[in-house]
């Protein structure tokens, strides 16, 4: 197996493992986004100063996990590129 040919495996199996990540931030933030509803709704009947709180809170950890799920397609995308370019310089 040449040097391309090992190249592209690491960045195939990187890809598997950025998916996985992919999918458990997808749904971490699926609970985030059903928490910070919860918070944003609580805050809005009850005006309680905590209520609001943690209605920031939660916001905030949707915005965090959404910067990360931005962060791991970014990485897909970039490497998916790369595999292309490994690929066409096999096919020469």
């Amino acid at each position: 197996m040449g040097r391309l040919e090992r190249k592209l495996l690491r960045i195939v199996d990187r890809q598997a493992a950025l998916r996985e990540s992919e999918r458990l931030v997808a749904e971490e933030l699926s609970i985030h986004r059903h928490l910070d509803d919860d918070a944003r709704r609580d805050a809005a009947v009850s005006e309680s100063p905590l209520d609001r709180a943690d209605a920031r809170e939660t916001a905030a950890d949707v915005r965090r996990f959404e910067d990360h799920l931005a962060r791991l397609q970014a990485e897909q995308q970039r490497l998916e590129a790369r595999r292309r370019k490994l690929v066409a310089r096999l096919r020469d």
